[in-house]
């Protein structure tokens, strides 16, 4: 079988082999839930497509993915001293820049967070060269593709038709060829559960509520009731006066004066929307569905606004509860995926750039990097890079001021005895003596001079310094 153009051979291993067991359903096809016995039959079930119909469930899977996708993914080195530098390689660049011909890299990342939130399970086909590297990368519909395991515990993955992606017919294809990113599993490791499994009863509850506002909306925001006689009438009356009622006083017609006679009366029978606390139970399916999420519920338009402003501490909180899973789940998959983690003599790997994430307002910007250049961190042109300035002459090296002093040479001030006395000033020279012989210079070995004749020609010097001051 080809893929791709390349010829996909089935090893011995895969003659046997069969689908995930358990008798949950096949993950791999479009969510399906039946709320009671029988509502498949009626038409009543819970399907994925219904479910994002509801705004808080769009809503979080379109932030998720949209933010996923916007952070920067790039190519790093690990160097000798333990630092991360972002480089180019012929092999592994090209493919993280443009993953296929059809897909931008922030498209390609949003299907495969969106495909992976909605179906709990990503499946990617990689496309390699003649050199076996990989170039190219397909996400594949996850309701077409589902994992097969043989008899020796090897994981195959059958993907039917998907011309988008190259694959020209159902076909076996070798874990090796798939990047397969999973949710939570909960019942399988190879079967990744989608959220919108926990929060499909609160999705479907604020259908309902919305649908109930749109019908009560449509009839003029008017209840719909009963209309009662003081005595008994025959079912073709009841007929005839509700058909009545229903053409002349519902609908469009809602509003219209309606003349009752012969002891008729109208009563509502419906709860009102405001008796009923439709807006509290609608926030509550809202809220529900960001939870299971893990979104801030005010970052989709639910809830009030935290009190203080603090945006960086507001980024954080959904980035650790949310994203980060997320993010470092792509990095490594891509990382074994890519082969980066065979290449010998470098240690290659995949990261996203975190501050397209999570942005300082400048207030604290400026802040942070000044105490960061202050405190010796980070040098003056790291600073000015992060604000997208040119580098300056000397600014490479970081700073620090000079009365700061190495813990090595406080703990040498601190091992003597008073560490606080001041040392004892010099003794004064002792004054000249004209009566005293001047002392003979003597000669070191190999021309050089002794302590002694050092001493005497200092002592010449000042004998002539004292005569030219002192002569008229």
């Amino acid at each position: 079988m080809r893929i791709l153009g390349f010829e996909i051979i089935r090893s011995k291993a895969a003659t046997n082999l069969s689908s995930i067991p358990g008798d949950r359903g096949n993950w791999w096809w479009p969510l399906v839930r039946e709320p009671f016995t029988g509502a498949w039959q009626r038409n009543m079930e819970l399907r994925s497509e219904t479910l994002l119909a509801f705004s808080a469930v769009y809503s979080c899977i379109t932030l998720i993915a949209s933010d996923v996708s916007k952070i920067g993914l790039r190519l790093v080195e690990e160097k000798e001293d333990d630092i991360w530098v972002e480089i180019d390689v012929p092999a592994f660049s090209p493919v993280l820049r443009k993953p296929n011909h059809y897909q931008t890299r922030i498209k390609f990342i949003e299907q495969w967070v969106t495909s992976k939130l909605i179906h709990g399970n990503t499946y990617v086909l990689k496309e390699r060269d003649q050199r076996g590297v990989v170039i190219a990368m397909y996400i594949l519909d996850p309701t077409r593709t589902k994992p097969l395991v043989s008899d020796d515990g090897s994981v195959y993955y059958q993907c039917n038709s998907d011309k988008l992606s190259g694959v020209e017919s159902t076909v076996t294809i070798p874990a090796s060829e798939i990047i397969h990113d999973t949710m939570v599993c909960l019942y399988h490791p190879l079967c990744g559960i989608s959220p919108l499994t926990a929060c499909a009863l609160a999705a479907s509850q604020g259908l309902a509520i919305q649908n109930n506002s749109q019908r009560f909306f449509q009839n003029g925001s008017n209840p719909g009731g009963v209309l009662t006689a003081p005595g008994a009438i025959s079912d073709d009356t009841a007929k005839r006066l509700k058909d009545y009622w229903e053409a002349n006083y519902t609908g469009q017609n809602v509003g219209k004066v309606a003349v009752l006679g012969d002891g008729l009366k109208y009563e509502a029978m419906a709860v009102k929307a405001v008796e009923a606390q439709l807006i509290e139970q609608l926030k509550w399916s809202a809220e529900t569905v960001c939870s299971v999420f893990h979104v801030p519920p005010y970052m989709v338009g639910v809830g009030t606004m935290p009190t203080y402003n603090n945006i960086e501490a507001l980024n954080q909180q959904y980035y650790s509860q949310c994203l980060q899973v997320l993010l470092e789940c792509i990095e490594l998959l891509l990382d074994e995926g890519l082969g980066l983690t065979k290449v010998t003599g470098h240690t290659y790997g995949t990261e996203f750039e975190l501050e397209d994430l999570l942005r300082m307002d400048t207030a604290t910007k400026v802040k942070s990097w000044n105490e960061l250049v202050g405190g010796g961190i980070a040098s003056p042109n790291e600073a000015r890079e992060a604000f997208n300035l040119p580098p300056v002459e000397g600014g490479e090296s970081p700073l620090i001021q000079q009365q700061n002093y190495s813990l090595a040479a406080l703990a040498k001030r601190d091992a003597k005895d008073d560490p606080f006395a001041t040392a004892a000033p010099p003794a004064p020279p002792a004054p000249a003596n004209d009566d005293q012989p001047e002392p003979q210079a003597d000669e070191g070995t190999d021309g050089e001079l002794t302590n002694e004749n050092k001493a005497h020609l200092q002592y010449v010097l000042q004998r002539s310094i004292n005569s030219y001051v002192g002569s008229p």
